[in-house]
């Protein structure tokens, strides 16, 4: 009988176990729910034998009285786990820290945009102070996470060095500005917050990510916008969706400036071939939705087949040639002469065109493997070959005589 009856009560001892009155130790930082703010003192629910008390100045936070309501919850510190009252005596004093990451931690789960003042900038973002936390919380908006609109112009920069002093020069004109930014990633452990102001300035369109990104998987095609143009890459909004499409992914042929292929405001079609972060980093492809005119070359050519191509560059383990618009070769320093070859330059010269012999067909490399002696050559053969033929003919008819 006793033993149907723990049987039948078991969940409500369970229960009792759970509300046990807590014991604490000096030092420890819990968490607590206000139950009456008075003057002087604010008493605290921490789930203890006892209400807990926070007096003086144990109510400051950085020198300033914090303003506090009964249902808030809040951290606090032990002080005295029992004062001579029976109270747990706690301070919010001594939570600085812990708190101001509480405060943090809430923003971030609920969305909320936070106003930060610029202090620093470098290669890689700017560093800000996060004053609505408190004025010492540092965090870190990295230059892909800032509107495009401050670090990008129209059109693009002219070169890579141009753009490397052209960005270092608009993220420190930032210095001193005010920024609406939206926490993304926050690591205690190495106390590191890092903030998004792309978040906010696309806050309408918001929806509409959440969407696309819930429907959306690698390899599907979106359409989208150019908007903004930087010297490794192409930045696209596709329906909510932003991402990068680097420049080996604008187009088959050779891209240095992708300024020269489009402009921001341009429509373009992309496909998606990563998406990483939970979606903070999309990767996209233009080039893959076009025709490879490699696959039209590879039937075009053939092993063997004498071309005329026109030296573009010499270097010194050969030469690279260009056969048409769209087809480069190299001849191999190897491939120029049957002798010993120390100096390509001594064998080819830039800007003449040459009969060349495909000796390989790289897709993947996007060239073909020419040579030079195969061709210069197959004439010495020839002749060779005419001369053994010859010979042999003439040592049959001495024979017969």
């Amino acid at each position: 009988m006793a033993k149907i009856d723990i049987l039948k009560n078991l969940d409500k001892y369970l229960d009792e176990l759970e509300t046990f009155p807590k014991t604490f130790e000096k030092g420890e930082v819990i968490k607590g729910k206000v139950m009456r703010v008075r003057e002087g003192e604010v008493l605290v629910n921490v789930g203890g034998r006892a209400e807990g008390v926070i007096s003086g100045r144990e109510l400051s936070l950085d020198g300033k009285r914090e303003k506090l309501n009964p249902g808030e919850e809040l951290l606090v510190y032990v002080i005295n786990p029992e004062n001579d009252k029976g109270q747990l005596e706690l301070s919010i004093r001594k939570t600085g820290e812990a708190r101001k990451w509480q405060k943090l931690d809430k923003v971030y789960e609920e969305g909320e945009a936070l106003e930060v003042d610029v202090i620093e900038a470098n290669n890689g973002g700017v560093i800000v102070s996060i004053s609505d936390i408190d004025d010492n919380f540092r965090g870190f908006i990295p230059s892909s996470q800032l509107d495009n609109s401050r670090i990008y112009p129209l059109s693009a920069y002219d070169d890579k060095k141009d753009a490397s002093r052209e960005l270092q020069k608009k993220l420190s004109g930032l210095i001193n500005e005010t920024i609406k930014a939206k926490v993304i990633e926050i690591n205690k452990k190495k106390n590191r917050v890092i903030l998004s102001e792309k978040l906010v300035t696309a806050e309408l369109d918001l929806d509409k990510r959440e969407e696309t990104l819930k429907s959306c998987k690698v390899g599907d095609i979106l359409k989208g916008e150019v908007t903004g143009i930087a010297p490794f890459g192409l930045f696209v909004n596709a329906q909510g969706l932003e991402g990068l499409v680097h420049l080996s992914e604008i187009s088959w042929d050779k891209v240095e400036r992708p300024a020269d292929f489009y402009k921001v405001g341009d429509k373009v079609k992309v496909k998606i071939i990563g998406i990483e972060d939970d979606g903070r980093r999309i990767a996209y492809s233009i080039k893959q939705l076009q025709q490879d005119p490699w696959d039209k070359i590879i039937k075009k050519y053939k092993i063997g087949q004498v071309v005329k191509g026109e030296i573009q560059k010499i270097v010194e383990y050969g030469a690279f040639v260009r056969i048409e618009d769209e087809v480069n070769g190299l001849i191999h320093i190897s491939e120029l002469s049957d002798g010993l070859v120390t100096d390509p330059s001594k064998f080819v010269e830039v800007g003449k065109v040459y009969d060349l012999e495909i000796i390989s067909i790289s897709k993947s490399e996007r060239h073909l493997g020419l040579s030079l002696k195969k061709v210069i050559s197959k004439p010495k053969e020839k002749a060779k070959r005419k001369e053994e033929s010859a010979e042999e003919l003439r040592s049959l008819e001495d024979a017969s005589l």
